[in-house]
């Protein structure tokens, strides 16, 4: 079946016993169990740079908290290439960063999407100062708004070597995911990665291995690969 160039896979959704799928149930599961203290609700998924398959990741892991029952919320905070408009087919004509810049209001830019317990709001026009943005007052003011809205926050950011973008965001988060190529990102790049979110004393959830061959014959897996203190 074809695609568009922009839109990305949702095997949660169309193979869900795939075990690819089951990964992404895996990484949910080790994301609730990684505290048990804290209430882990706002978190932020990145990748060392482009390419890594941080947006994918994101979206299934999504609709696997979606498909668990509790109310989920992704945020596309990536306001130089947002791609949630693409994958879950609503409109970016307005979304966060209209909310930051008061143009409208939380309630008018939150969309529904077409699975069960799944609310998206994409990144809307993109702005000419994105870091400012997500930097800002009102940016921490958003948040605090819907965690008492959703039981799941999702956010999805620009790669973290590229800008300072996802440094900000992840200051702002319970805590951080990192997706790595495996194949394509060497591991001093994704140690920069994450000295940079500890930079910023992010609470570090993990790394998941994209592009791992499990046999010569079968699909690349995700794997969650553990926490950090």
């Amino acid at each position: 079946m074809s695609r568009s160039k922009n839109k990305r896979q949702l095997i949660t959704l169309t193979n869900s016993r795939s075990p690819i799928s089951e990964s992404y149930r895996a990484l949910r599961t080790n994301i609730d169990f990684s505290s048990i203290d804290e209430k882990l609700q706002v978190i932020m998924v990145s990748s060392a740079g482009p390419g890594e398959g941080k947006s994918t990741t994101i979206a299934n892991l999504a609709v696997a908290y979606a498909q668990s029952e509790r109310n989920t919320l992704l945020i596309d905070a990536d306001l130089r290439k947002p791609t949630a408009h693409h994958t879950f087919s609503v409109s970016n004509r307005w979304g966060l960063s209209s909310v930051i810049s008061k143009q409208c209001t939380i309630e008018e830019v939150v969309q529904m999407t077409d699975i069960p317990n799944l609310n998206v709001m994409t990144s809307g026009t993109i702005p000419p100062n994105p870091a400012e943005m997500l930097g800002s007052n009102r940016m921490s003011a958003i948040i605090e708004h819907l965690k008492s809205q959703y039981d799941v926050i999702l956010i999805d950011t620009p790669p973290l070597l590229a800008v300072t973008d996802a440094q900000i965001v992840a200051s702002k988060c319970d805590g951080a995911i990192l997706v790595v190529d495996q194949g394509k990102v060497k591991r001093d790049i994704a140690k920069k990665a994450i000295q940079n979110l500890q930079a910023v004393n992010a609470r570090i959830l993990g790394v998941v291995l994209n592009n791992v061959k499990r046999k010569a014959n079968e699909e690349a897996y995700y794997y969650y690969y553990g926490t950090q203190e």
